[in-house]
């Protein structure tokens, strides 16, 4: 793994989408700068995909559960080549490719509607499960919100993947300990997340979700496993923006709430600079 590249997909990642959601005016800032890092070991060095050919047979499968954060696999997408990095400016505009969540049937490279939380890990699921039946080995990586996790859907897909033996599914877990409203422990807490995907059937481990090599052997360990694996990746929301790391009001910024955010963008690209 070359790490140096990795992190600097996930800067790169954290400054297009930030980048276009302050030009936008709006977006879901929080949860999109969380799981950059995620995102960006992803597509820096695990999943087999051709960005000419979105729809190769052959390619890994990612289902953004928690399809509100499409600024971040937008970036990634747009930095991989899928379609020209000047089109995320576009986001939520009329006739755009890129709504503010991830549409298949719109965006290259997307391979589940997504937004209605709980939905899109379930569809994940079966996705793997039709490739295991077809012999195929393909993987499935879904990402899910820790509110997210809140849905019933979320706890009947942890309890059938183990039983169906969908070794090449994955979930991970945006662990950043909020939600829309406030602190998830305030509304419904998860508990040890972690202890009870184990209990399901699942090969689950925790790992600081900022970490690219943690992450990166986190899904090793898992694809070695003869279990589906579940990464709870402990996160913090916000990542990359100081003021706005881990404290309310974070999960979706509009207008006045961006202030600040051209010298967070500066900082951030003198930084990829100094990393090249």
């Amino acid at each position: 793994m070359n790490v140096n590249e990795v992190k600097k997909l996930a800067l790169d990642i954290r400054i297009e989408a930030l980048n276009m959601m302050s030009k936008h005016g709006f977006g879901h800032v929080g949860g999109s700068l969380s799981i950059a890092d995620a995102i960006a070991v992803l597509y820096g060095e695990q999943m087999k995909y051709d960005p000419q050919n979105p729809k190769w047979e052959a390619r890994d499968y990612l289902v953004l559960s928690k399809g509100h954060c499409g600024p971040a696999l937008y970036s990634a997408l747009a930095i991989k080549g899928f379609f020209p990095r000047e089109e995320l400016l576009t986001i939520n505009e009329i006739g755009t490719r890129l709504p503010s969540h991830a549409d298949k049937n719109l965006t290259p490279g997307i391979d589940m509607t997504t937004g209605s939380l709980g939905q899109g890990v379930s569809c994940a699921l079966g996705m793997a499960l039709a490739l295991k039946i077809q012999g195929k080995d393909n993987m499935v990586y879904s990402i899910i919100g820790d509110g997210e996790a809140q849905e019933g859907q979320v706890w009947e897909t942890l309890l059938i993947a183990p039983n169906k033996g969908v070794k090449n599914f994955i979930v991970m877990l945006d662990n950043n300990k909020q939600q829309l409203d406030d602190f998830v422990e305030k509304i419904s807490p998860l508990g040890d997340v972690r202890k009870k995907a184990e209990d399901f059937g699942w090969h689950a481990v925790t790992v600081d979700g900022h970490d690219v090599e943690a992450i990166n052997a986190a899904i090793e360990e898992c694809k070695a496993s003869d279990k589906p694996g579940f990464i709870n990746l402990e996160t913090v929301k916000g990542k990359g923006w100081p003021a706005k790391e881990g404290v309310n009001g974070n999960h979706a910024l509009r207008g006045p709430a961006f202030e600040g955010v051209e010298e967070v963008l500066e900082n951030m690209r003198k930084e990829l600079a100094a990393m090249n």
